[in-house]
């Protein structure tokens, strides 16, 4: 079969692979409806990860189970399942206690961006429907794979509330996510941060009440007198850069939370600083699967339509160009389509 392969920087390609075949009793195999490409793979694809071999890339996944193993008990052949990108048993006591993306079996899912993916410990990890889905629901139930469910997890993190005013800063997929998320919960204002014409409107599209252009300090003076000069009592950080981390804690009033999903790129702290701003920070990789069956039903229900965020789609031959519309910014996010 044909999948995706990182050689390097800049060196995609889509090419003959193994298909993939059970290798532990907790495995199943699934056909995969669509895939797609993260944010986060543009990191090694512009070199700031090393790439040491050849990368199998793709952790964004739904589809139909083909094979199951002799210990998988909760999904079964023929059932459209989505899965997160972080693998786990969901029994361990970090996932019992709502935190699956740190399970103590954890593994990060790979190769995705294939026509058949191996997903490990099936039982934890995958969530089957109750029947197969329309075609026009398979975009946005595989955003909640993880960028639906990485935005839904910064807003959580963050603690957003009825009512409250929240700031996003990041404009890619997971950024717009957060918006949709902070809608959902309630927030009374929202206040999304972008510079890119396409992306502002989606956002607001998603629930966005305000638009600031301006980054740096520039950026969180006009969020400072958006909000009578308190700042907004939740602040999601969903890029990873120093800039975006330092505009997320400037932003933020004292009590707020951030909740920070962008993977940290050259990010420090000043512990003093942060000691007596007196701001809370929770994040890392997203417990999807906590949030999964609640995300699942608001699409199913079409309650939400996050698959809007796929703005470019693609057959899998042409991955690299999705890669490069994406690094370029032609594309928020690209669907493969296998």
């Amino acid at each position: 079969m044909l999948g995706t392969i990182l050689y390097g920087a800049r060196d995609v390609r889509c090419e003959e692979v193994p298909e993939p075949k059970i290798v532990r009793p907790t495995d199943a195999i699934v056909r995969l409806s669509a895939t797609c490409i993260c944010g986060s793979d543009l990191w090694p694809f512009r070199g700031l990860n090393d790439v040491t071999s050849p990368m199998a890339m793709g952790h964004e996944y739904c589809g139909v189970v083909e094979e199951v193993g002799s210990a998988v008990t909760t999904v079964r052949p023929g059932q459209f399942v989505v899965g997160s990108f972080c693998i786990s048993d969901n029994t361990c006591p970090h996932c019992r206690f709502g935190f699956q993306s740190s399970c103590q079996q954890r593994e990060f899912m790979t190769g995705a961006q294939a026509p058949l993916a191996r997903v490990p410990l099936a039982d934890g990890t995958l969530v089957a429907t109750e029947e197969l889905p329309p075609d026009d629901l398979i975009p946005s139930l595989l955003a909640t794979s993880d960028v639906l469910g990485t935005g839904w997890y910064a807003a959580d993190a963050a603690r957003v509330r009825p009512g409250s005013t929240v700031a996003v800063v990041g404009d890619g997929a997971v950024g717009l996510m957060g918006v949709l998320a902070a809608n959902q919960m309630g927030a009374g204002r929202i206040i999304a941060m972008s510079r890119h014409k396409t992306r502002q409107d989606l956002a607001l599209e998603f629930g966005a009440s305000d638009i600031v252009s301006e980054r740096g300090d520039a950026g969180v003076d006009r969020i400072k007198k958006l909000t009578g000069g308190i700042g907004a009592d939740s602040v999601l950080e969903c890029v990873g850069t120093q800039e975006a981390m330092s505009q997320a804690i400037e932003a933020a009033r004292p009590g707020a939370m951030i909740g920070y999903v962008g993977v940290p790129h050259g990010v420090e702290f000043d512990g003093q600083k942060l000691f007596f701003s007196q701001r809370g920070l929770l994040g890392g990789p997203a417990p999807v699967r906590r949030f999964l069956p609640h995300l699942m039903d608001l699409v199913l229900e079409r309650k939400i339509e996050p698959g809007k965020v796929f703005d470019l789609t693609l057959p899998l031959t042409d991955v690299a160009e999705g890669y490069r519309a994406m690094d370029e910014r032609r594309a928020i996010k690209t669907l493969l389509r296998v």
